[in-house]
């Protein structure tokens, strides 16, 4: 399918790369963006990236939209071409108490929305994906890294694409009807996307479980936030990591002393040789991140 071109209002260009979500649609987008902000085109205010599309926003009184969508034409066709096959970006392990009492108590408080209200988020979760057990959804959910697709719907909040074939891929369907309260820090499911809800508040997506690290911070105060007061970029690789109840309190105590910070680490992603043999690629990722 060819990218469909549009306009939203007199400053922004949208870009549909394609109708379904696919890590190549995504890399297209994250690709087309680098390769926008390289430029540092006079006249565009943003450029943001999403699952598969892209979106530029712009200045109509300092560069025409006709000039606009012959530069955004341009990027997507050195793209075409093979103008760029990899992306610098980094990965890191992120804690997660599945299964954890807040996400459970909260949903109990909700369960005339959801579709199953005698069980929990976790039973149907690993119901709907034909799995023996909340145990054996919580190492499918945990045994992969998921690549950033998108930041945004509120401050920092990620959207996370599971790097694996999709025959593999985890989905649920969202709640029937929104709940009016989730927990700070959820690992939520919709659709094939987990996201982490950066602040409290109202939500749909089922709750596997919490994160004592913060992904949204307006003070800065932590080293991991030194350079935005949003944690997660898009094409971040995030491999979560199973805790308990007594890690995740000491790794919150860290996080409230100031003292506790992200193992992460600088990585090249290249879409086609992760396509040859995702297992194995996913294996090598890992590697660099705990150093192996």
């Amino acid at each position: 399918m060819a990218s469909r071109y549009s306009w939203g209002a007199d400053e922004h260009l949208v870009v549909q790369i394609s109708e379904d979500m696919s890590l190549e649609s995504n890399f297209k987008a994250m690709a087309m963006a680098s390769d926008l902000e390289s430029q540092n085109v006079e006249g565009f205010t943003d450029i943001c990236p999403a699952n598969a599309s892209l979106l530029v926003r712009f200045d109509p009184d300092r560069i025409p939209p006709a000039e606009v969508e012959r530069l955004v034409r341009a990027a997507e066709d050195r793209l075409s071409g093979g103008a760029r096959n990899s992306l610098e970006t980094r990965i890191f392990e992120l804690p997660v108490w599945y299964n954890d009492p807040f996400t459970n108590e909260t949903g109990a408080r909700f369960r005339d929305r959801h579709q199953t209200p005698d069980g929990t988020d976790l039973e149907f979760a690993a119901s709907e994906n034909n799995l023996p057990s909340v145990e054996a959804f919580i190492e499918a959910h945990a045994g992969s890294p998921w690549m950033t697709s998108m930041v945004g719907f509120v401050a920092g909040l990620p959207f996370l694409f599971q790097m694996v074939p999709q025959e593999r891929q985890l989905e649920v369907p969202k709640y029937v009807r929104p709940r009016t309260d989730t927990p700070k820090l959820t690992i939520g499911h919709g659709g094939c996307f987990t996201a982490i809800y950066s602040v409290r508040g109202a939500g749909g997506y089922q709750m596997f479980g919490i994160t004592p690290v913060p992904i949204f911070e307006p003070k800065q105060e932590h080293a991991d936030f030194a350079d935005s007061m949003f944690f997660f970029r898009p094409g971040d690789i995030v491999k979560f990591r199973a805790i308990d109840g007594a890690e995740y309190e000491r790794i919150q105590a860290e996080v409230e002393a100031g003292t506790y910070r992200v193992r992460q680490a600088p990585v090249t992603f290249d879409l086609a040789e992760f396509n040859k043999d995702p297992d194995a690629y996913n294996a090598r990722l890992l590697e660099v991140l705990y150093g192996n």
